[in-house]
């Protein structure tokens, strides 16, 4: 492999496998590309400690970490543990103040513990926690995509958010977001780079804007 390649590590959002990334396409003679998954997590463990156990698939120095969604979240955490060349977060937030009040009272509340995740074979009640819209017309679409169903994963993941304590973005991110996210409908202030007509999904659907703009952000 050419030792001269920039690799770049994509981390999928809640519940998503990475073929979320399977359009993003850049030029191979200068970047590598690299999958990461979403391991299943022991059912107390950190987000802190799941973050620094995720960093053991990196194996390279001075990546690329771009993370969607909780994918966007964790990547902040990993970036604490190696050293980057870039860290870009997509559909994410920058702290804790972003989230919406849903997700605030869910802390307040301790709802998110009951919450009915052993129901997540419903691929539109999966849909929902993931993408926060209702599948409608794209079932395959979304059965694709989402295939992390395990309960301990979901409940992990769902806590996880829900009590993300970062105070201030990451002062190097770049942070990536769409005016019409639905599931973090608070993210595109501040330091951002926003898309027009952007959802939660647009790293699939808006995937020619991340081909063409991505290597101006990463060699900026």
């Amino acid at each position: 492999m050419n030792s001269e390649l920039l690799h770049i590590y994509l981390m999928p959002g809640m519940a998503a496998n990475p073929t979320i990334f399977e359009y993003i396409k850049l030029p191979e003679s200068k970047y590598k590309i690299h999958w990461l998954e979403w391991q299943i997590p022991d059912k107390n463990e950190t987000l802190h400690a799941y973050a620094k156990r995720m960093c053991k698939f990196i194996k390279y120095d001075n990546v690329v970490l771009l993370g969607v969604s909780f994918g966007g979240i964790l990547v902040q955490e990993m970036s604490k543990f190696i050293n980057l060349k870039k860290l870009i977060v997509v559909s994410s937030v920058k702290s804790h103040h972003e989230l919406p009040k849903r997700f605030k009272l869910l802390k307040i509340t301790k709802a998110y513990k009951i919450l009915p995740t052993q129901l997540v074979s419903n691929i539109d009640l999966l849909a929902k926690y993931a993408f926060g819209e209702t599948i409608k017309k794209r079932v395959d679409l979304y059965k694709k995509y989402l295939s992390v169903s395990d309960k301990t994963y979901l409940d992990w993941a769902i806590k996880q958010v829900v009590c993300w304590n970062q105070e201030e973005p990451h002062p190097e991110a770049i942070y990536i977001h769409g005016d019409k996210d639905v599931v973090f409908p608070h993210s595109c202030g501040g330091k951002c780079l926003v898309i027009k007509g952007g959802s939660h999904i647009m790293i699939i659907n808006k995937y020619k804007w991340f081909n063409e703009n991505l290597p101006k952000l990463i060699e900026a």
